[in-house]
């Protein structure tokens, strides 16, 4: 008899439908998984905690377009790792998510770790299922990888039982089966293209939309034919960009609030009207705005939208006076440093290639503004679900599908001190890796805006921290560099623009080790003055 084991099947079935990176934590009953994984030739990758392990696996998803794996161990493990589903299906990103559970035959008895896997993941996946036996999970496997990225892209579960990892079951009787095909594309009514075109031709002032739908689809082609052919400004939400370069003359990011608020009609390409967007609600909006959403591009052979127009004039009058402002507060030579002044020199130095990811309150959205991006799928941040944590996760993925792929791009990744919190620990995983990422934490000593070392001092003085320390406060001038050295790597403490530049320097030249360089700005620094509030509520 050719006898496999359960692990055997796993992970021979995942090879099978093409999955090649798996990210997880092994432990007790999934240890066995993770080694047949291996020997099947799929990429493991061990992390800290089971949050970041699905958070990586899911890039991987959004980066290449085929689902990685998280593999987790039972109860806690898994319930560790439905904050990455959550991400992952709120994002539209693909991932496969494998757990550990208790043995079949101690179900409802208070086994180890038992907990009710497989119906609390129908909440934060769109598949979830366990195999009835060891012949099932090919067939379960591979519908898995096609619910992942069929339709509308996202999480998919697999339990598990303990006593299937190590048992065994002769090859001949198990039915193998074959990868699935590429998911069908879509593609839009004529009709409503037609239609779509003759809106855009009587618009005054048009703007198309380009979201990270569009990146994910690899549009980045058909995009740009569509904005050069018709000559209509564009704007890209935050993973969207780089479908189109940030500095192509075509861009208004600079001008955001008034495109969105003056805009007639409006073609969004891979994006989505929530938050992000504001709904599509005025004031952020004109109340009277035609919105046309596709998933594939509208074009017109004999029609371009003139540059000379007043609409064109009024966007880039905007995108001048935004420059200034962000070029003077850039400028300014203060210290502590401010987040323009650190962006502004951070720009300079970063090879335009490079993959930035990034996360924060003001550090996401203010490198948003300054830390351009000039290729399709080489950013990452918080994402629609605005989840805080994800940036060393992402930033391991990219890290190691660029180490596969051998094309010596960088991995940049861009933290505020409070995001940097949730899951630093991984830059031990970078460490044993040997993976050449670059953080860059941007420290205001806390959560939003914190206080300066003195003024810490001066209330630690007053009594009991837990009734005077504000919410947002975090320890001034916390060493984060420490922890990158603890473990090996390269770390910079950083309080001056030279010192800025000279340890960004120094840690593009490193491709061996990665760096994280702790930039301590004023705790008082704030984004530029804006004309709406961040987040657009609505009355109805």
């Amino acid at each position: 008899m050719d006898e496999v084991t359960g692990a055997q099947l796993i992970a021979e079935a995942l090879k099978s439908q093409n999955v090649e990176y798996m990210f997880g934590i092994v432990g007790v009953p999934i240890i066995e998984v993770a080694m047949a994984a291996q020997a099947a030739g799929i990429k493991y990758v061990g992390m800290r905690n089971e949050q970041a392990a699905c958070y990586a696996a899911s890039a991987i998803g959004y980066l290449t377009g085929w689902p990685a794996v998280c593999l987790v161990v039972s109860g806690p493990g898994l319930i560790h790792a439905l904050g990455g589903m959550a991400n992952a299906n709120v994002n539209c990103w693909p991932v496969i998510v494998i757990g550990g559970s208790s043995d079949r035959n101690q179900e409802t008895t208070g086994a180890f770790q038992e907990f009710p896997q497989v119906e609390a993941c129908r909440l934060y996946s769109k598949f979830s299922a366990r195999p009835s036996n060891l012949e099932m999970i090919p067939a379960v496997v591979e519908k898995a990888v096609r619910s992942s990225i069929y339709g509308r892209p996202g999480a998919c579960y697999i339990d598990i039982a303990g006593d299937m990892v190590n048992a065994k079951i002769d090859r001949t009787s198990v039915r193998f089966v074959s990868c699935c095909p590429a998911p069908p594309v879509s593609q839009a009514d004529s009709r409503e293209i037609t239609q779509a075109v003759r809106l855009l031709k009587a618009a005054q002032r048009p703007l198309i939309i380009v979201g990270k739908g569009a990146a994910y689809a690899r549009a980045e082609k058909e995009v740009r034919e569509l904005v050069e052919v018709t000559g209509i400004p564009f704007l890209p939400t935050p993973m969207g960009k780089g479908v189109l370069p940030d500095d192509h003359s075509n861009c208004v990011a600079a001008a955001r609030s008034r495109a969105l608020s003056q805009a007639d009609v409006v073609v969004l390409l891979g994006a989505r009207l929530n938050w992000i967007l504001h709904f599509g609600f005025p004031p952020r909006f004109s109340p009277d705005v035609k919105i046309i959403q596709l998933l594939e591009t509208v074009r017109s052979e004999s029609w371009g939208f003139r540059s000379d127009s007043q609409w064109w004039a009024a966007l880039r009058d905007k995108i001048t006076a935004n420059a200034q402002i962000s070029k003077t507060l850039a400028l300014q030579s203060t210290l502590p440093m401010n987040y323009y002044t650190a962006f502004h020199h951070i720009s300079e130095l970063l090879p335009k290639d490079c993959v930035i990811v990034s996360e924060g309150a003001n550090t996401m959205d203010i490198s948003r503004t300054m830390l351009l991006n000039h290729l399709p799928r080489h950013r990452l941040d918080a994402g629609t679900f605005g989840t805080m944590g994800v940036g060393p996760g992402f930033a391991i993925a990219a890290a190691v599908l660029e180490q596969t792929q051998k094309s010596a791009q960088r991995v940049v990744c861009v933290e505020g001190d409070s995001a940097f919190g949730f899951s630093g620990m991984e830059v031990e995983t970078m460490c044993r890796y040997k993976l050449p990422i670059i953080i860059i934490v941007i420290n205001n000593n806390g959560i939003y805006s914190g206080v300066d070392p003195e003024t810490w001092k001066e209330m630690e003085q007053m009594g009991d921290m837990t009734t005077i320390a504000p919410p947002v406060t975090l320890l001034p001038e916390a060493r984060y560099e420490q922890v990158m050295s603890a473990f090996g790597g390269c770390g910079y403490l950083v309080r001056a623009v030279e010192e800025l530049r000279s340890a960004l320097q120094e840690s593009l030249k490193n491709t061996e080790m990665p760096s994280l360089i702790n930039v301590l700005i004023d705790p008082a620094s704030d984004r530029k003055q804006q004309e709406f509030p961040w987040l657009t509520r609505s009355n109805l």
